[in-house]
């Protein structure tokens, strides 16, 4: 097992390692950056699990990124996906991004499944945002964080990951809505292209904020 000891779980990229129930409100308008360092928090590690809802990406294309974090990691995770088709591959599909209260049941019995399978617990959304352009009020996004995702990662003593993309049209004000959704994230990373394989990340947590640069 990878994870730091039995209350922390491993983190590259000078993010971690994060306490066990930590939860990361990723942002950013480079998508392929935010990919890479949600992939980071999301890989479960050998004796981990993971459960990653996938807004945009297909099942597969999820499992490729988790195991370019880390090694096997893809096998190690199951996939909720609002494209392509479901399969025997731990990847199974969800039909309408505005029905909150079937994804949570979904992602809740995928989250039990896992739990029962390993120790470790890991948990992430790419991408947050295009569940609130789905949604008539963002409101509904929160509750759904609040009840759903963020409690799931305190009951497991998990880590989780959300990633939202702060160019994207939701609807409403993306920077009142990132202020929003940090009061209840206990980490917030915030991720600025700065080449096209180079990024830096601004951390901010209960220890204060930090910069680290980062290939991606």
């Amino acid at each position: 097992m990878n994870t730091v000891s039995a209350d922390k779980f491993d983190v590259p990229g000078d993010i971690g390692p994060l306490d066990s129930g930590t939860s990361v409100l990723l942002t950013g308008e480079d998508t392929d950056a935010l990919e890479s360092v949600f992939a980071r928090v999301a890989a479960p590690a050998d004796g981990e699990r993971s459960v990653v809802i996938a807004t945009d990406s297909r099942g597969r294309a999820v499992k490729r990124s988790l195991n370019g974090a880390k090694r096997g990691a893809g096998d190690r995770s199951a996939v909720l996906t609002a494209a392509g088709r479901s399969s025997g591959d731990d990847i199974e599909t969800v039909d309408d991004l505005s029905d909150l209260t079937g994804m949570g049941m979904q992602f809740s019995a995928l989250a039990a499944d896992s739990q029962q399978a390993a120790a470790g617990f890991r948990t992430g959304i790419f991408l947050c945002s295009t569940i609130a352009g789905e949604l008539d009020d963002t409101r509904s996004l929160y509750r759904f964080l609040n009840s759903t995702f963020l409690t799931e990662i305190r009951r497991s003593d998990g880590i989780g990951v959300c990633a939202l993309d702060t160019s994207a049209d939701i609807g409403s004000n993306m920077n009142s809505t990132v202020t929003g959704l940090k009061t209840s994230f206990k980490t917030h990373v915030d991720v600025e292209s700065t080449g096209r394989t180079e990024a830096t990340l601004t951390i901010s947590d209960d220890d204060g904020e930090r910069t680290v640069d980062v290939s991606v």
